[in-house]
């Protein structure tokens, strides 16, 4: 089982960077978050940043962004696959309101990344990171239907969406560059109301909505 990270400020992105990126299931010990006195070796706060009219980018906002977008190419597929394998209203609809907004904040952070002067490639291709489906969890739940679709499916989204409020609560936090802030802002709030949306249609206890103890 993957770790889920938690580590304050800018921190847990450079945790998830320098150790988290490991393919096949990572060694929870190398997703621990780095020491408060041990030396990161990210790359300089000015790195590859070029200053425009909204500022500079950091080191920071470039890794956030990057790691945003490996994590939306890992869930789209998923949500692909919800109208083919449940019958559910209620989940299509969450699935099309998290598509929705992961397709929007995915042009905004593919934008941002263009505008950093930063690599617009994926540097965590065939990486499997905290919040990230596996090649191996999507071939489980292609072969899944029904309840057991939706349980599978309950997991990955609420692993996926409790990730990435986290980091993106770290770069509101140790980002610099304002639009790359805002969006970050932006998928804490979205990340929360989709939460909420899980939780009341199958609770984390496992337990669909109304089913009794």
């Amino acid at each position: 089982m993957r770790t889920l990270v938690s580590a304050p400020s800018a921190l847990l992105v450079a945790a998830l960077l320098l150790a988290g990126c490991a393919t096949g299931s990572p060694d929870p010990a190398a997703t621990a978050p780095p020491s408060a006195t041990a030396p990161l070796t990210a790359a300089p706060s000015n790195a590859g940043s070029p200053t425009g009219t909204a500022g500079p980018f950091s080191a920071t906002d470039i890794a956030w962004l990057q790691l945003t977008v490996a994590m939306a190419d890992r869930l789209l597929p998923v949500l692909d696959l919800v109208p083919g394998r449940t019958t559910d209203p209620a989940w299509r609809r969450l699935a099309t309101q998290v598509e929705a907004t992961h397709r929007a904040n995915l042009d905004r952070s593919r934008r941002l990344l263009n505008d950093s002067g930063g690599p617009t490639t994926n540097p965590h291709e065939g990486h499997d990171m905290p919040g990230m489906i596996t090649a191996e969890e999507l071939t489980s739940l292609r072969s899944a239907t029904g309840t057991s679709f939706q349980r599978l499916l309950a997991g990955h989204l609420r692993a996926h969406l409790t990730q990435a409020v986290r980091i993106a609560t770290a770069e509101q936090r140790g980002g610099v560059h304002p639009g790359t802030i805002a969006l970050a802002a932006a998928v804490v709030r979205n990340g929360a109301d989709d939460l909420a949306r899980l939780d009341r249609l199958h609770p984390p206890n496992g337990r669909p909505a109304g089913q009794a103890a």
